[in-house]
């Protein structure tokens, strides 16, 4: 009887464990597909690209990419020989927000390590993320604002800016034209 027993509890083990994972398997393709599906998803759509970065002069190159089908967007800049950073862009669907993650190969100075959410559109089309940098520049916490606006012939213009007054005034840090490679 003992045997029985165990056989019995294995059998159930497995096959509660089969019906897990089919089940996990089925949740997960159903949101892979409701991403692409849903209007949230879609907010970078227009900055999805290769790009050159100019602002007078060449600043550098910017790949945004869409990842894991429409759930995440990337940004993988590079402005030249020590000048580098990565965005991860995602909709947390629970919380309805979005959130950008910045990190450059200077995340231990002020600015390499950055946390954005969305707050809006300041123009028709265009997009906003706002956060407080981690630290204090002169014993203030320093506002971090990004705004990325599409222009004619696919070009994207973004401008970063700072404030340490709490929002009363900003500064112009990074201004410049995106244009697709070709």
């Amino acid at each position: 009887m003992r045997f029985f027993s165990t056989t019995l509890r294995r059998g159930i083990l497995a096959c509660a464990l089969a019906c897990a994972l089919g089940l996990h398997a089925g949740a997960a393709a159903s949101n892979v597909a409701s991403c692409e599906r849903t209007p949230e998803f879609h907010l970078l759509d227009f900055w999805v690209g290769k790009w050159d970065v100019v602002s007078g002069k060449n600043h550098g190159l910017d790949v945004v990419e869409k990842q894991l089908d429409g759930c995440a967007v990337t940004e993988k800049w590079d402005g030249g020989p020590g000048d580098k950073g990565f965005s991860l862009f995602y909709f947390n669907r629970f919380t309805r927000k979005w959130t950008q993650v910045w990190v450059t190969n200077s995340a231990t100075s002020l600015g390499g390590l950055k946390e954005k959410y969305f707050v809006g559109s300041p123009v028709p089309g265009a997009v906003r993320f706002q956060g407080t940098l981690p630290g204090l520049y002169r014993g203030k916490y320093v506002l971090d604002r990004t705004t990325l606006t599409p222009m004619p012939n696919g070009r994207v213009h973004q401008v970063i800016e700072t404030s340490t007054d709490g929002g009363a005034t900003w500064h112009s840090g990074f201004d410049a034209i995106y244009v697709p490679m070709k």
